[in-house]
Parts: structure tokens; sequence; C-alpha cells
């Protein structure tokens, strides 16, 4: 990515974005296998880094003349990446430095193992260019991904390829503050007090699953295939108008912006047993497990829209931000939308494209291009923080 502008007018130009999805490969576990997962990160990591070089330009064929010192020290700095190191000192044996002024890497919330495979490759690379690497929390980057107004780049001289965001450019909106902001995914259930660039308060988070987790797993529980999300929502669509159902809506009422969603996943349990004991194979039943997964559905957006509009009203903010991959769900878009019109008609709503609602690197590059132009934040050692509780100050 190529980023200019500064805080007050930030464009980012996508040179090269390749994601290397490992979602066929956890299907058939039900969920994500950290072990696996690591293994995955590691060996495409240096594929990946050649790929983004050569289709950006910036891949140059020259042996460095201090090889043998990059050589050491990369070696150092991935003893615990063998597979790794041997997959990148080669390449970084032929290859030029590339005019990159800084490296953006997650370093949490994530699952360790995998954080520390990427953040080892990123130091790893700082040593043999010598630039800076910029630590970015996931979450802050699922806030930025919403912020980033797409532009196509006119040129001529920009070539076509595969990947339909090269020759993209990205304007980040300038927003009003305080801001709030709802992070929802996979991991993650949480409600954001922005104050400023780069100043968060976490004022309400899930007490156990969160709202993505909470999708998969009734999604097990209906015999849908993982990831639950998607599956759940076009199941959704099937089902009836009028509710046949009537599961909970926890903490609507509870007087914070906490969320919990553990009890609504069983009570989805509870109802398919108790129905497989008057019919049989219900599952296979389109119609009644659509009109669970309506029902399941409607809950989930029901808590999330309601907590929501009460932390707009109680820190009287005009901006609101939706992030993270549940963030894609087509129900929770209408029903915020539709909320937000009729109790806070001039908030302004910031929605990521739907290609940037997962974990992707273009949501990591903006948030380190800003943090890049000087923002105070105070020194971060470069470590993986699986939890990275009470960190989205940075």
């Amino acid at each position: 990515m190529e980023a200019k502008g500064g805080f007050s007018k930030p464009e980012l130009q996508v040179l090269a974005n390749i994601t290397a999805s490992q979602v066929k490969l956890h299907a058939k576990y039900g969920g994500v296998f950290p072990m696996m997962a690591k293994r995955e990160h590691a060996k495409n990591l240096t594929p990946i880094l050649k790929q983004v070089l050569k289709e950006s330009g910036l891949f140059k064929n020259n042996s460095p003349k201090n090889y043998s010192s990059i050589l050491k020290n990369t070696r150092i700095v991935l003893k615990r990446e063998p597979g790794l190191a041997e997959a990148l000192v080669p390449l970084l044996q032929k290859i030029k430095k590339p005019k990159i002024d800084a490296i953006a890497v997650t370093y949490g919330p994530g699952l360790e193992p995998t954080l520390w495979v990427g953040i080892n490759f990123a130091k790893a690379l700082s040593l043999a260019w010598n630039i800076p690497v910029i630590p970015i929390n996931h979450m802050e980057g699922h806030i930025f991904s919403a912020l980033m107004e797409q532009r196509q780049v006119k040129s001529n001289k920009l070539k076509v390829t595969r990947n339909k965001q090269e020759n993209t450019s990205y304007m980040l909106s300038a927003i009003s503050f305080p801001a709030v902001a709802l992070l929802i995914s996979g991991g993650h259930t949480e409600l954001v007090l922005m104050k400023d660039w780069f100043k968060y308060k976490i004022i309400g988070a899930t007490r156990d699953d969160a709202v993505g987790e909470a999708f998969d797993k009734v999604a097990r529980i209906l015999g849908l295939p993982y990831p639950g999300g998607p599956e759940i929502s076009r199941l959704a669509k099937l089902g009836s108008h009028a509710p046949k159902y009537k599961l909970p809506r926890p903490m609507l009422h509870s007087g914070d912006f906490d969320f919990s969603f553990s009890g609504l996943k069983t009570a989805v349990l509870y109802l398919v047993r108790d129905l497989e004991k008057k019919h049989s194979n219900i599952l296979q039943n389109v119609r009644m497990s659509s009109d669970i997964a309506r029902e399941f559905e409607n809950a989930c957006v029901e808590v999330l829209v309601a907590k929501t509009m009460s932390a707009l009203k109680k820190y009287k903010t005009s901006t609101l931000i939706l992030g993270g991959g549940v963030s894609a769900n087509e129900k929770i878009r209408h029903d915020m939308k539709l909320a937000l019109n009729e109790k806070f008609p001039d908030c302004a709503l910031y929605l990521p494209d739907t290609n940037l609602t997962g974990d992707n690197a273009l949501m990591i590059a903006g948030a380190g291009y800003l943090r890049a132009m000087g923002a105070k934040t105070g020194k971060l050692k470069l470590v993986a923080n699986p939890s990275a509780k009470g960190n989205l100050r940075l």
C-alpha cells in the first residue's frame, strides 16, 4: 500500500493485496484448529510476500552485499519458526531491499501461535531491510476498515491484474467525535467509545461467547457447515415472518452495555432437543430449521441494535462505526440503519465494504499509516497479546 495525505486527508492506494484463506481447511473440524492455523500461516507468508512484491512492482533481483549478516539476524529472530526461516532467508538472498518505509503487523487479539508467526516475520523483515515495525491492534483495524471509502484510480499506467482491489485507492473518512464503534466477530463483541483518533474506551463487551462464535455453534447444532454465520443467515431468509418459536434476548434490559450469547446458544440446543422428541429428523426439515435460524438471528440482532442505540444516547454521539466479520450480516446492517433513522436520524453510520469485513491486510495497513504519522501513542513492546484486554487505547 502506498499512502499519502497525513491526518488531514489520508489516501491509501492498493498496490497489491492477497488473502490466504484457511476456511476450507478448518471446515472439517467445525472451527479453527490452532496448530494447523499456525503451520499454514508460516507456510503461506513467504510465498505471499514474494507475490505482492512482484505485483506491486517492488520485487528487484539483487543479492545484498551484507547477506551474511541478514542470514544470521533473520535466523536469530526466527529461531522458533524454523520452517519460516528456511523459506524467507533464501528469498532475502535474491532480492534488493524494496522501497518500503514501514511494516504494520497485528499483535493481538487472536490465536497466540499465529500472532507470533506474523510478528516474528515482521521483525525479520525489519532487521533485513532496516525499517520500523508498527504494531496494530486487530480490533482497531476493524474500526479503520469501516472508514475506508473506496475510490477507483484513473491511470493508464496501472496494469490490469487478477486482484480486483489492486489499482484501487481509499480515502479515510473524516468523522465527528465522540464516536461509538460496535465490533462484532467470531471472537469479539464489544462497544467502544472513541473520544478522538487512537483514544478508546471499551464500554461494553461479551461476558462469554462472542456473537460470531454463537452463530458458529448454533450452525453446528442445526447441522450446518463452518463458518456458521453465512449459513445461518441463508437459512433464516427461508423462515416464517411470524415467529414460530421464541428464544430469549440475553441481557437486553441489563442496564449496561455488556453482552452474553452463551445462554442463547443453549436455548437453541434445548429447543432442538425438545422438538426432536415430537418430530423426527427436524434438521432435515427445512421449514423447521429455517424458523429456528430466523428466530436465533432475530434475537442476536435485537440485542446488538438495542445496546448500540443505548450507547449512542448515553454518550450523545453522532457517529456510529460497525466493524468485524459479523458486520457483513445483512440483517444487522438493515436493522441498524432502521433504528438509526428512527431514533438518531442525524447520526452518521460507517460500514465496511463486504470484502473488508473479515480479517484483511488493508485495514491493518490503514491503521499503521496513521500511527506512523506521529500519533502520540507511546511505546508498545512488540509481543503477541492474544487477549489484548484494555489495550484498544494503544
